[in-house]
């Protein structure tokens, strides 16, 4: 086997069944990274307690992200693959790592400012300092990587900034700084062709959903918005859906829809069908794993769990590591 070129670490709060935004942003990356990389990634449902009212869903919702990223391609005999909260360890750094992180330093951040707006009635500690809880993920598996889209990569930045100050007041180099990977595709718009697909926007397209189900959440998507009719000429360059042909249709199908929509030949709704088809045919493999999967539920609880007594042994050392670092008695 190939020597691996380091640790990747990353996580993602417990949202679900996942859509196309979460596969081609962050799931078909964590997939591919596999193959070069020693992988670690988190569910982290203490991440997601900072803006939910209810909890109901948090464990169920937890099943069906585990569930979704192994029918992708996870393969947990290699990679460790865990929820947050079943490592204690990660707590205890994040309060070891808040004592270097200026107070003002957490109200300033862009990401801080938009959840307060977002949710005024809920301003809570834990969204305060969600950033330094994120660095103390990352850091407490000596990431050498860390994948994120460009609108992420301010959190590796401030997760470089504490890691600097802990080693600096500590006078260690117990905390190692972690390098940013730019996912290929950071950004996928949803079907109301503006924002970024969400489910809270309702503008996603699950990946679990059946052919039909599929077809129809495709054929509300917005494309071309100056094209009145078919018989007006399409300008591919600004369609969601050529954007998402060139992803998951053949290359003669795109340099045909790009050549028929532009002289009319093609109208929305057929190149909408085709986008569907070629769509279902992609993920045909993804569901066919994941019902085999769903058979078995208390199979993916057992590699969660397992994945956090894994993780564990990485997070014992590094906790210990910063705690004789800082002069903290055994």
């Amino acid at each position: 086997m190939a020597q691996k070129k380091g640790r990747v670490f990353s996580g993602a709060r417990p949202t679900g069944r996942q859509h196309l935004g979460n596969y081609l942003g962050a799931i078909k990356n964590y997939v591919a990274l596999q193959d070069d990389y020693d992988c670690v990634y988190c569910i982290v449902d203490l991440h997601a307690l900072t803006t939910l009212d209810t909890t109901l869903e948090i464990r169920e919702n937890t099943y069906e992200m585990a569930l979704d990223w192994l029918a992708a391609g996870i393969r947990p005999e290699e990679t460790i693959m865990f929820i947050q909260s079943h490592v204690p360890q990660v707590t205890e750094l994040h309060l070891l790592l808040s004592m270097v992180t200026p107070l003002g330093k957490l109200t300033d951040l862009p990401t801080f400012k938009e959840k307060a707006r977002m949710q005024p009635h809920n301003i809570n500690y834990g969204l305060v300092g969600y950033p330094v809880l994120m660095a103390a993920d990352i850091l407490l598996y000596k990431a050498d990587i860390v994948p994120v889209g460009i609108d992420q990569a301010s959190h590796v930045e401030f997760t470089r900034e504490i890691a600097r100050s802990f080693n600096y007041r500590y006078k260690t180099d117990t905390l190692k700084e972690p390098q940013v990977k730019h996912t290929e595709i950071p950004k996928v718009i949803g079907t109301d062709g503006q924002n970024k697909m969400s489910k809270s926007l309702d503008n996603h397209i699950e990946l679990a959903l059946t052919p039909q189900e599929t077809v129809q959440r495709v054929m509300t998507m917005v494309t071309d918005p100056q094209r009145k009719t078919r018989q007006d000429p399409g300008n591919p360059d600004v369609c969601n859906v050529f954007s998402m042909h060139k992803i998951f249709s053949s290359p003669q199908e795109v340099e045909m829809v790009n050549i028929e929509c532009r002289r009319a030949g093609i109208g929305c709704v057929d190149c909408k069908k085709l986008f569907a088809k070629n769509l279902n045919t992609s993920l045909e493999p993804f569901r066919s794993r994941r019902n085999e999967l769903a058979k078995n539920p208390q199979d993916i609880w057992d590699i969660l769990h397992d994945g956090a007594r894994r993780a564990s042994q990485i997070a014992k050392v590094t906790l210990q590591e910063a705690r004789q670092a800082i002069g903290l008695p055994d």
